[in-house]
């Protein structure tokens, strides 16, 4: 089993901590956490590029996209490997993360340890917003906050 931890900080009071776990090479990788500070309703939340915090969220880059594939949502098969739709924050304003996704790895040369999670302002529109910017982001708007995925024993 691989597991490994994401401290999300951001401006204000968007803050959490997301889980991961694989239990076999081949195996999907279970998400489990939460994210506080958030506006109630749906925020997108994806894997992005790059380890890099360096300049805030915004050195992240894009979605982990290692396949050249146009932004869709999790169950779709053609997608970011990064995309993971949207988390739902309540009237509490915590989003409770519970996702398990068959894309994402935490092994080999495709492994999403090193990279950035970035929890957005907006709601994912999962690729189908009918305009360019849907088929790169899901119009979810800006980075509340963000972190970098790191193993853990």
């Amino acid at each position: 089993m691989v597991k490994a931890v994401c401290v999300l900080k951001g401006a204000g009071d968007v803050a959490g901590t997301v889980y991961f776990e694989q239990e076999s090479d081949l195996g999907p990788v279970k998400l489990t956490g939460e994210i506080a500070g958030l506006a109630p309703g749906l925020h997108g939340f994806h894997v992005h590029a790059f380890g890099d915090n360096t300049n805030g969220c915004i050195s992240a880059g894009p979605h982990f996209n290692p396949h050249s594939k146009t932004h869709a949502g999790p169950t779709d098969v053609d997608r970011h490997v990064g995309d993971l739709g949207n988390v739902t924050a309540g009237d509490d304003n915590v989003a409770k993360i519970s996702i398990t996704d068959k894309m994402l790895t935490l092994n080999g040369p495709l492994s999403i340890i090193g990279r950035t999670m970035v929890i957005h302002e907006k709601a994912d529109d999962l690729g189908k917003g009918g305009n360019d910017e849907s088929l790169k982001t899901g119009n979810a708007g800006g980075r509340l906050a963000c972190g970098v995925i790191g193993i853990t024993a």
